[in-house]
């Protein structure tokens, strides 16, 4: 699967979140989709207190290259 277009617009934590809850509704239904969504909302709450803006454009990065790898998975 190619990523959604949107991940070159994501510039906040807010954008990234909704972008990587859209592309867990492309994936197959049950326990895998429910997996994803689980790290993606535990993930926002261990990040949830970083307040350096370069730091946060690096997890934002980081995190958009992770949901490439497991929608082409």
């Amino acid at each position: 699967m190619a990523p959604l277009p949107e991940a070159e617009l994501v510039r906040s934590s807010v954008q990234l979140y909704r972008y990587l809850l859209r592309c867990c509704r492309r994936l197959p239904p049950g326990p895998i989709q429910q997996h994803y969504r689980h790290a993606i909302r535990q993930s926002f709450k261990v990040h949830a207190d970083e307040d350096d803006p370069v730091r946060i454009q690096q997890i934002i990065k980081r995190a958009i290259e992770d949901a490439d790898w497991v929608m082409n998975k």
